[in-house]
């Protein structure tokens, strides 16, 4: 396989789940405020810039910070490089390139969605809910992966969307993750967090199963970073990355041994999460924790660059 179709089949992957992240990272903050915070617009609008670390090409661009403003840069802005629009847009155009090899359906659902952002204007995010909408984003990408699982060959390129996906979805779970600070708020009010925070991963109704009423922050980081059977944790972005990796058949013995580099960081990553104990993700260790699985999660990036891409043509 050519590099760099190898280049965009993963960054297919990473940015179609990218782009769900996005919708669930907006998302949890207009939880706060439907679960009685009462948190104004400007206070949501701060959080998701910064938590989608997009603060310092906001303030490039806009002399103040307002919710409608802010909520059109992180969703339809073309000019903004990660904003969900523009990952949908670099997702369609990796696979333009790609149409003869992937089934015509992949196309199909990506060209659709990115047609109908295309028509969307600033104001439509707000007309009824934005709950509404980023349902909608949710809804469409479902789409694109249930056409992905029922058509595709089991072949590499699979396994390089495949693995794209799972590396995207766990360092976007520690970024939900670090964007929440459990330690600043008193018992007593800490219920809405935790809610809205399970509800952004869809992890509600399997938290209740495991914990039952225990939501306090270290149960739900445990079952948000270490918990095998819930397919947003951590944990199991991890170990399906790892799974995928090993199922690509590389051109020659020198990405075989890049590959296997990258199979071994991974596995390393896993087993320290698989290691961990409830003691692990006390307020007082979580935040070392959560960078410490982030910047692995990088190191394997790079890997994979390093492994399957051309240099001089690499993604970010």
């Amino acid at each position: 396989m050519l590099s760099r179709n190898a280049e965009s089949l993963f960054w297919i992957g990473r940015y179609m789940e990218r782009a769900e992240n996005h919708a669930r990272l907006i998302d949890v903050y207009y939880h706060f405020t439907h679960d009685g915070l009462g948190a104004e617009g400007d206070w949501r609008a701060a959080r998701i810039i910064d938590a989608l670390g997009a603060k310092q090409d906001y303030e490039q661009r806009f002399p103040n910070l307002q919710e409608e403003t802010a909520l059109t840069f992180v969703t339809l802005d073309r000019n903004y490089m990660n904003s969900l629009f523009s990952c949908v847009a670099q997702a369609r155009n990796n696979l333009r390139t790609l149409r003869e090899k992937l089934p015509s359906e992949l196309w199909d659902a990506v060209n659709c969605m990115y047609l109908w952002l295309t028509d969307l204007e600033p104001s439509d995010l707000l007309l009824d809910s934005p709950h509404q909408f980023y349902q909608q984003v949710k809804d469409r990408i479902a789409v694109f992966w249930g056409v992905q699982q029922s058509v595709m060959m089991r072949e590499n390129e699979w396994h390089l969307i495949e693995s794209g996906k799972y590396l995207e979805r766990a360092e976007n779970v520690v970024r939900i993750l670090r964007s929440v600070t459990f330690a600043s708020h008193p018992d007593e009010t800490a219920y809405p967090y935790w809610l809205a925070l399970l509800r952004s991963v869809s992890g509600y109704q399997a938290f209740r199963k495991t914990y039952a009423d225990n939501f306090k922050a270290e149960p739900i980081m445990e079952f948000l970073v270490s918990n095998l059977a819930f397919p947003r944790s951590v944990h199991h972005a991890v170990s399906l990355l790892e799974h995928h990796m090993k199922r690509i058949e590389p051109g020659d013995d020198t990405h075989v041994a890049l590959r296997d580099k990258v199979i071994r960081k991974a596995a390393k990553l896993r087993a320290d999460i698989a290691c961990l104990e409830r003691e692990d993700f006390a307020a007082d260790k979580i935040d070392e924790l959560l960078a410490g699985i982030s910047q692995s999660c990088m190191k394997i990036g790079a890997l994979i660059a390093e492994s399957f891409f051309r240099r001089e043509e690499a993604s970010a």
